[in-house]
C-alpha cells in the first residue's frame, strides 16, 4: 500500500506500521513498536483528542488535518483517518500526504482539461475550416472581375488572411491527423538529438547539462512524437532565457529517472519514466501558470500557444503526462511516461 499506515492501541502506542510509513519516517517497524504515536505529530494533542473519542467510542471513524515530525527531513503535511480494526480493540490511523493529494488532484484536473480543449479545439477548427474555403475562393473570383489593378491589393489582404488562419487550423487539427507510429525508443537517444537541434540554433551562452540515468530501458512509442515534445518544450526554454543567453549563463538541464509505484492520470504504474526540462530563466508568468497548456495561451510576444498543448497531446498518446512546476530562476517541466 502506498497509503501510510499505523495500526496503535486504545492509547496510541504503536503496534505495526507498513512499509510506505517506515519508509517516510526512515525508522524501521521495530523501533517504532510500542512507541507513542502522538509523538511523531508536530501537534501531539490532536492525535491525543482523537485517541479519546475512540476509547468513549464517540465516533465511527475520525478525520483531520495533522503534520508528520520526521528529522532531519522536512515535516509532512498529512491527512489523518483514523477507525477501530475489526477486532482486537486496536485502531488503524492512515495518514495521507497533502502534497501527493494536492498533485494527484492537479494532474486528474490537467487530464480533464486537456481532454475537454482537445474537443474544443477539433470542433472548432472543423468549423472554421469551412467558411475560410469559401472566403479564400470568393476573394480570387473577385480578384478576377475587378477592372482597376489597383483594387487586387485588397483581395489578396483577404486570400493571404485566409491562408493564414488555415495554417493555423491545420495546426490545430495536426495532432488528431498523425498517425500514431509505435516502436522501440531509446529516451536518451531522443535527448541527444534535440540537444543538437537546439545547440545549433543558440551556439554560444546556452549550456545544456544532461543528467541520465542509463539504466532506464528502452519502450514502445512513437520517436517522432517525443521528439517533438521535448523539442517544443526545450526551445520554450531557451526563448526564455533570451537574457541569460545574451550574459552567457543560461543553463538548461535535462534529467532522466525512473519513478517507481507513481500515480498519474487516476492510474497506479509501477514504473516510469521521468524527464524533467529544468532551466534557469525567468519563470512562468504567475498570470499564465495554471493555463499554459490551453490552446493559444503564451507568455511570449509573437508565440502561438500551440507549442505546450501539442506536446501534452502527443505524451497523452503514450498514457503519460506533463505538469511544470515554476518559479523565478527555476522552470521544472516534467514528463511522466509508464514503462513496461
Amino acid at each position: 500500500m502506498s497509503t501510510l499506515v499505523a495500526v496503535v492501541d486504545t492509547h496510541g502506542a504503536v503496534v505495526y506500521v507498513n512499509a510506505a510509513l517506515e519508509s517516510t519516517l526512515g525508522l524501521s517497524r521495530r523501533m517504532l513498536q510500542g512507541t507513542d504515536l502522538s509523538a511523531l505529530l508536530t501537534e501531539p494533542a490532536l492525535l491525543q483528542t482523537a485517541l479519546a473519542g475512540a476509547r468513549g467510542q464517540d465516533f465511527a471513524a475520525l478525520r483531520f488535518e495533522a503534520v508528520l515530525h520526521r528529522p532531519p527531513q522536512e515535516p509532512l503535511p498529512v491527512h489523518a483517518s483514523i477507525a477501530p480494526a475489526e477486532q482486537g480493540g486496536e485502531l488503524i490511523v492512515e495518514l495521507w500526504p497533502l502534497q501527493a493529494q494536492a498533485r494527484q488532484d492537479r494532474e486528474e484536473r490537467l487530464l480533464e482539461q486537456a481532454q475537454a480543449h482537445k474537443e474544443l479545439i477539433r470542433n472548432l477548427a472543423h468549423e472554421i475550416k469551412n467558411p475560410l474555403g469559401g472566403i479564400r475562393g470568393a476573394a480570387q473570383l473577385l480578384q478576377m472581375e475587378l477592372a482597376a489593378p489597383e483594387l487586387a491589393e485588397y483581395t489578396q489582404v483577404i486570400i493571404h488572411e485566409a491562408d493564414r488562419l488555415q495554417g493555423l487550423v491545420d495546426r490545430l487539427l495536426a495532432p488528431h491527423r498523425q498517425p500514431h507510429l509505435v516502436g522501440e525508443v531509446n529516451i536518451h537517444e531522443v535527448c541527444e538529438h534535440v540537444c543538437r537541434l537546439v545547440l545549433a540554433e543558440y551556439p554560444r551562452g546556452l549550456a545544456v547539462l544532461r543528467d541520465y540515468d542509463i539504466s532506464i530501458p528502452e519502450f514502445r512509442g512513437d520517436r517522432a512524437q517525443l521528439i517533438q515534445v521535448l523539442l517544443n518544450i526545450v526551445q520554450n526554454a531557451a526563448q526564455a532565457l533570451a537574457e541569460r543567453i545574451a550574459a552567457g549563463d543560461a543553463q538548461i538541464i535535462l534529467r532522466t529517472r525512473v519513478a517507481r509505484q507513481v500515480t498519474f492520470g487516476r492510474q497506479r504504474y509501477r514504473l516510469a519514466l521521468e524527464l524533467h526540462v529544468i532551466d534557469n530563466g525567468p519563470g512562468v508568468p504567475e498570470a499564465i501558470r495554471e493555463r499554459i497548456f490551453y490552446p493559444l495561451v503564451t507568455g511570449r510576444e509573437g508565440g502561438s500557444g500551440l507549442g505546450l498543448p501539442l506536446a501534452q497531446t502527443f505524451v497523452q498518446q503514450h498514457q503519460g503526462l506533463i505538469d511544470c512546476h515554476s518559479e523565478p530562476g527555476r522552470t521544472d517541466f516534467r514528463i511522466l511516461i509508464p514503462l513496461p
